[in-house]
């Protein structure tokens, strides 16, 4: 057996904790997913699978109908795995719906798990959730509120954010940093399925841009991300606060969590970058605001590592987007002729596209 299919049996079992005796690290053999894994890999055909994942469902959906059952986290946990291969299972979305309503905590995980994977926003069968979702936000039980606030910023009703809306701005005040953030993340689904029903709270996102928690600012971001992509002049004003953040990223101020091989925060750069070449564009002052900290960027960005590589990029797509700055400019162009030299062919691509076009890709 492959060492994948190896790792995933290994792990299974802590993520969903499906065997019952603490400590068990493997899947064990008796164990019907385990089995069911173990089965399709020793297959040879496609045929053989279909046939052998339909006699599957077929049991599943026998066991899940019957009055008695006392599998039911594991009976989902094996429809996941059917429908994640591209079978159908529609018969236990009802019954994924219940789990998450009635279950204990860990068969709630399970069950909103299998929701987030079964059904969509416009699918009927989520509007029997909503009631769940509320009363999770309300539950003392921070697995329960973290599970609800997932689920609603992966998906839920746009008609019935309304009902849930208060419940979930009151989570940015939350002593926990990971109730914050996730509330922070349901807001940022909210605001692209449904921008006017939040328009009243934007105060609040300006709160959470300056938490304290890097987690809860670093979700913020996208929120600002998607609202400065539309409107920018709203936005001159936090020029100041997105420069002293990417300072402060730039210089290692954040928790090594954050880091990646060695390089601080470099999606949370990125991400800064693009919001400031957005904030920059045909504005002289605040162009002006940026140049240190861009100039600080380029130099710590060694062409060492993929993820550098993109954060030079972002800096020089900013660097040509804002007010130009001459010496700026000509450590810009020496970075694109580094990319034009350099003998990785995505590189080179990128720098040649540049320097003909003078526009840089938008990756």
């Amino acid at each position: 057996m492959s060492d994948v299919v190896e790792k995933t049996l290994t792990a299974l079992p802590s993520l969903l904790s499906l065997d019952s005796h603490p400590g068990s690290a493997k899947l064990s053999s008796t164990s019907k997913l385990g089995n069911l894994i173990r089965g399709i890999t020793e297959l040879t055909s496609k045929h053989e699978e279909e046939k052998l994942i339909q006699r599957e469902l077929l049991s599943i959906k026998e066991q899940v109908s019957s009055p008695n059952t006392t599998m039911m986290k594991e009976l989902m946990v094996r429809t996941i795995y059917c429908e994640m291969l591209g079978y159908e299972a529609s018969f236990s979305y009802i019954h994924a719906i219940k789990l998450a309503q009635q279950g204990t905590v860990l068969e709630k995980r399970v069950g909103y798990l299998a929701v987030s994977l079964f059904l969509n926003e416009s699918h009927e069968l989520l509007l029997l959730l909503v009631n769940t979702v509320l009363k999770d936000l309300q539950s003392t039980n921070l697995i329960e509120v973290c599970m609800a606030l997932t689920v609603v910023s992966q998906m839920f009703p746009k008609d019935m954010i309304p009902a849930i809306l208060p419940l979930v701005e009151e989570k940015l005040s939350h002593p926990k940093e990971i109730i914050r953030r996730k509330a922070v993340l349901a807001l940022y689904k909210f605001y692209l399925i449904a921008p006017n029903q939040v328009q009243h709270i934007h105060n609040k996102f300006r709160k959470a841009l300056c938490d304290k928690d890097p987690g809860v600012m670093t979700a913020s971001l996208h929120i600002y991300l998607q609202m400065i992509q539309e409107n920018p002049e709203g936005y001159k004003d936090l020029t100041a606060s997105f420069v002293t953040i990417l300072k402060q990223v730039v210089g290692g101020k954040l928790p090594m969590d954050f880091n990646y091989h060695s390089v601080p925060a470099p999606w949370l750069q990125i991400q800064l970058l693009r919001i400031l070449s957005l904030l920059g564009r045909n504005d002289q002052s605040t162009s002006e605001v940026m140049y240190e900290v861009l100039d600080e960027s380029l130099r710590r960005a060694e062409m060492n590592h993929n993820i550098t590589y993109a954060i030079l990029y972002e800096c020089v797509r900013c660097i040509y987007t804002i007010q130009p700055k001459s010496d700026l400019l000509e450590k810009a162009a020496k970075c694109i002729g580094n990319f034009v030299l350099s003998p990785k062919i995505n590189l080179k691509y990128l720098g040649y596209q540049y320097s003909f076009s003078g526009t840089p890709l938008k990756i």
